[in-house]
């Protein structure tokens, strides 16, 4: 995700004015510079959260292994605390878990305003906590026990810097904060200087002291995984989401009600706030969604859901007879279920010889497939661990760098967390395909009452669903013809679109649609049947946003280098798309890259009825906070309601019907503001240079501020653009010299001439100017997040206008309304 282009210049001046730092490959972590490797970091073992996930029973393997996802961040506090710094003080993980009276957010409505699970055990902070530097933090309640995780003896945390002197060095896996899935550890940083200097009530209060780049906060948070998929249970809601139970959570369904714009923002519930175009950006992310690529930017902006994890053994299970994929390199350097398992199922899922990983698609665009742990681990990465190495090979949050890979063989040398992760993940995965299973809406209170459609609707619903649904969403399927050749081994990489052309080519005949009728109508359809089959399709038949199928971090030589398979990086291009301009409407061919991009992984549709909003951002169907039953099932009704009539869903408000849906714009005019207290002492006169060069773009006072940009851009017009090259071919790189001269020609000559009260209609219109160099820049030039997924619909065969690829899919039975309703009566029960 970028920055604004007028951005660029100032980044530039700020990161060349930043001294060298080490290279690569050279950095030792928290953990081994204090002498600690991954073999004295054991993995808690204590039974804690045994009321969650329905109390189902776990081995001592399995508790391990829940225990890690809930508990374990693994030194990554380190980068959440220097994120701070990244955003311009936009981002503080410290003021989200604290309850001081000036934020307007605290214990008692942080479910209703930032979608966070609220710990159990825990009271808000009536006043500043003496025992931690004043700071207003959760307060364990006295009727519940201690907190096993923060045992320091058993579990002795990494004496780093200042550590010990004057905090205590604590626990390796920290101190909860009353935050599912946050933890909180001493800074190391935090020495007798910084305890002197601190001042609690300031911290939350003066912008001027906690805008501070030099600003020491006396502890750091770190983040599990569960921060992002702990939600409350679809079968076993709390009565009050902001007091729940531990009974009443899940560790699998996803942070379904989390607002990333909230909690990105501390001030986003203030004007000041709002007007930060950061802000905008991040507003974008629906409730449940973010951008994954935030930190290790791709420039592009592309919110993805935090969806639930359901049904791990028919996943892996679809994985060893579909999903074989080629391992070359550091790919191989991934750890298999072989390291640790000597005989069972788990040992079938790689063959060493042949590098070749029966492996789940588990990213949104099929990326990771590398296998499950592979998947596992680099999630770790990816929230943090190994910070010192990782944030080496780009620059955080605004990008200018080029994105080299970080290599697997490096963190199994030089992090002691990583391997510690690495031991811990197999238990994990354990946990998973124990514990993960479906939340049936039968099971759930009061859902009986939905369900009450008579028997022959939903058999009827059941042979639509075999006709239209399930080709893409049963892992039960008819044998393919042996003509077909759809060999697993065979279509993985290169061949991979023709042979899902052929196979989708089959499922339009009577003969599949009568077999697939046959399996859909066994009473145990939906025993075992993970709901997907975890196919790529191609963007040019489901004709959604394509910014998550052009994300890059994964392609070779990206960051993500070893964790996407070697058969990943050779998929074939899926063709030309149609995308519409941004500003009239009018219909763009865009040819789609090969190397990996193109193609969206097939959701399960496991639990459906608790899941909605739908689409892989979240974008059809409204948000209610509430995880009720009725509330769930109301989502439930108004999101299926438009992915199978299109014609409900959200408009445009400045185009209409001139396009298929709606473009996220600016919901007012902003700026990018960066605070006079994070510019380094060498580039303080930065200011008053931009402001003589660029008077119409950058204030006049003391923080560099960048702007107006008006309300009702397209964010995105701004937060995709490249403006470096990312090829090695000399006339690419021509031709983003002239794209990028063009631009800034244009933006002197248009928006600098804007009169000082410009209306954002004319602010606007300046833009609009600047379309076309613009639109060449961009990394994704698709603005319409809402489209597409036409399957059943009048939508799917409207074909005018749309490129050869797109047709060569032919068209598709209409279903009739009375068809769609019974789907929909089918789908409920899954």
């Amino acid at each position: 995700m970028s920055w604004p282009m007028a951005l660029g210049l100032a980044l530039a001046l700020l990161l060349a004015a930043c001294s060298k730092g080490p290279e690569p490959g050279t950095v030792l972590d928290e953990a081994l510079l204090a002498g600690r490797d991954g073999k004295s970091f054991p993995h808690a073992t204590e039974d804690y959260f045994h009321d969650m996930d329905g109390a189902v029973a776990l081995s001592p393997e399995e508790i391990t292994g829940r225990n890690m996802w809930l508990v374990w961040t693994g030194g990554n506090d380190r980068m959440w605390d220097r994120l701070t710094n990244y955003t311009f003080g936009a981002f503080d993980l410290l003021k989200m878990v604290s309850s001081h009276p000036s934020q307007g957010y605290s214990r008692s409505n942080r479910w209703d305003y930032l979608g966070l699970v609220n710990e159990p055990c825990f009271d808000k902070a009536a006043g500043p906590d003496p025992q931690h530097q004043n700071l207003w933090l959760d307060q364990r309640s006295k009727d519940c026990a201690a907190d096993p995780f923060e045992n320091a003896s058993k579990y002795p945390g990494v004496a780093a810097g200042a550590r010990g002197k004057p905090l205590p060095v604590g626990s390796f896996y920290g101190e909860a904060t009353g935050i599912l899935g946050l933890r909180l550890f001493p800074n190391p940083a935090f020495d007798e200087k910084a305890a002197k200097e601190w001042d609690a009530e300031k911290y939350y209060s003066d912008p001027k002291y906690y805008n501070r780049q030099d600003l020491v906060r006396p502890y750091r948070v770190g983040m599990s995984c569960g921060f992002c998929h702990v939600g409350p249970s679809p079968v076993n809601p709390p009565d009050d989401p902001t007091h729940p139970k531990f009974a009443n959570l899940s560790s699998s369904v996803g942070a379904q009600y989390m607002w990333v714009d909230r909690l990105f923002i501390h001030n986003a519930n203030k004007p000041e706030g709002q007007k930060n175009y950061m802000f905008q950006l991040a507003h974008t992310f629906r409730p449940g969604a973010m951008d994954t690529s935030l930190i290790s930017t791709d420039s592009i902006n592309n919110p993805r859901t935090m969806n639930a994890v359901y049904d791990f053994a028919s996943r892996m299970g679809l994985a060893k007879n579909l999903w074989h994929e080629k391992l070359t390199g550091g790919e191989r350097d991934n750890k298999q279920f072989n390291d640790f398992f000597t005989s069972g199922p788990l040992t079938e899922f790689y063959d060493k010889a042949s590098g070749t990983t029966r492996t789940p698609h588990v990213l949104k665009d099929g990326a990771d497939s590398v296998g499950l742990l592979g998947a596992l681990n680099r999630v770790y990465l990816n929230i943090g661990l190994f910070s010192e190495e990782w944030l080496l090979h780009f620059n955080p949050v605004v990008g200018g760098k080029t994105i080299t890979p970080i290599p697997i063989a490096v963190a199994q040398k030089n992090s002691g967390y990583w391997q510690a992760t690495e031991a811990g993940t197999p238990n994990t995965a354990l946990f998973f395909l124990k514990a993960a299973q479906p939340d049936h809406l039968k099971d759930a209170p009061g859902g009986s009452a939905y369900l009450a459609e008579d028997t022959t609707t939903v058999e009827r619903g059941k042979e639509v669903f075999a006709d239209t649904c399930a080709r893409c969403h049963s892992s039960k399927a008819p044998t393919p013809p042996a003509d077909l050749a759809l060999d697993p081994d065979q279509c993985a990489g290169p061949g991979y679109l023709a042979c899902f052309k052929r196979y989708w080519g089959w499922t339009q005949t009577d003969g599949y649609k009568t077999q697939m009728r046959q399996i859909v109508q066994a009473p145990d359809f939906l025993q075992g049947n993970y709901l997907s089959t975890e196919a790529r399709i191609p963007s040019t038949l489901l004709r959604t946003n394509v910014c998550s199928p052009l994300a890059t971090n994964a392609l070779g030589g990206n960051i993500w280098n070893d964790f996407s398979s070697t058969s990943y990086k050779q998929l074939p291009s899926v063709g030309t798309v149609t995308l519409n301009d941004p500003f009239t409407g009018d219909l763009v061919a865009y040819a789609m890259p090969a190397g990996g991009r193109g193609y969206t992984r097939v959701p399960s549709l496991i639990s459906i009825w608790s899941t909605g909003p739908f689409l892989l951002n979240n974008s059809l169907g409204p948000f209610e906070s509430s995880p009720s039953v009725a509330s769930r099932m109301k989502v439930f009704d108004a999101s299926i309601a438009q992915l199978l009539w299109p014609e409900k869903r959200e408009h445009d408000s400045l185009l209409g019907n001139k396009v298929p849906g709606t473009i996220d714009r600016t919901t007012q005019r902003s700026e990018v503001v960066i605070p006079d207290g994070f510019m380094p002492d060498a580039l303080q006169p930065l200011q008053g240079m931009l402001h003589r060069w660029f008077p119409k773009l950058v204030g006049s006072g003391s923080d560099v501020v960048l702007g107006p940009i008006p309300k009702g851009m397209p964010v995105n017009l701004i937060a995709n653009l490249k403006l470096r090259s990312e090829s090695d071919d000399l006339g690419d790189k021509a031709a983003q010299v002239r794209d990028v001269t063009e631009m800034v020609l244009k933006l002197k000559a248009d928006l600098l001439t804007a009169p000082d009260n410009a209306t954002d209609e004319q602010l606007r219109d300046k833009f609009a100017n600047l379309r076309a160099p613009m639109l060449r820049l961009s990394k994704c030039p698709d603005f319409v997040i809402n489209r597409g997924h036409y399957f059943g619909t009048a939508a799917f065969n409207q074909q005018d206008g749309l490129s050869a690829d797109e047709k060569s899919f032919g068209t598709e039975p209409v279903l009739s309304d009375d068809d769609k309703h019974a789907l929909v009566a089918f789908l409920k029960t899954f």
